[in-house]
């Protein structure tokens, strides 16, 4: 039996520097993009050597997934628990976390060149963001919101402006409230066209 503790306390420290590597990874993505980070500057600030870091991931598309699904399981909520007030609350929380949301709005950015290795992921990503939208705009409002729009075409612009707010956000944070915003924005959807 002592061999199979040491194999979990091998495995334990082994999931530890993944994740250490991954929050490493997503401050070196914040600062300088996922195109100017590079693997050494990821392995200098966790304190391997770049083929330290290759032993835990060996390439560095590998790792910006790993970065993308960490950043997906702390805002892991299914998605039929999700009700339009609780968008605001998302947003809200987004608000107390600015590095996070500065890393995927870099890679969002960048990922929509040809090649990029999180292209794929954020096109899935719209994908399924759409979907939910849809499904959780139809849950408050039935087939048309009281503006005349259908959950499908308000979905789009629901997820366009919290994407949006945040660029705004984070480039001017004492101009744009972000949450307020939003909130602003929600008031909208329940709105009579004139």
């Amino acid at each position: 039996m002592p061999y199979r503790d040491g194999m979990s306390a091998r495995t334990t420290r082994s999931e530890e520097r993944r994740a250490e590597i991954v929050r490493a990874a997503l401050e070196v993505i914040a600062e300088r993009g996922y195109r100017g980070a590079s693997l050494a500057a990821v392995a200098e600030r966790v304190g391997l050597t770049q083929q330290g870091l290759l032993h835990h991931f060996p390439t560095k598309d590998a790792l910006l997934v790993a970065v993308l699904q960490e950043r997906d399981q702390w805002d892991a909520t299914p998605a039929a628990q999700w009700r339009v007030d609780l968008l605001a609350s998302l947003v809200e929380y987004n608000a107390m976390r600015p590095g996070i949301i500065q890393t995927f709005s870099a890679l969002l950015g960048e990922s929509v060149t040809e090649g990029h290795p999180a292209r794929e992921y954020f096109t899935e990503r719209y994908r399924q963001a759409r979907a939910n939208m849809t499904a959780v705009l139809r849950a408050e409002y039935g087939e048309r919101l009281p503006n005349g729009l259908t959950p499908e075409r308000t979905a789009p612009l629901l997820i366009a402006v919290m994407d949006g707010l945040q660029y705004q956000w984070l480039l001017d944070r004492e101009s744009v409230d972000m949450p307020a915003a939003f909130r602003d924005f929600l008031r909208l959807l329940g709105e009579e066209l004139d």
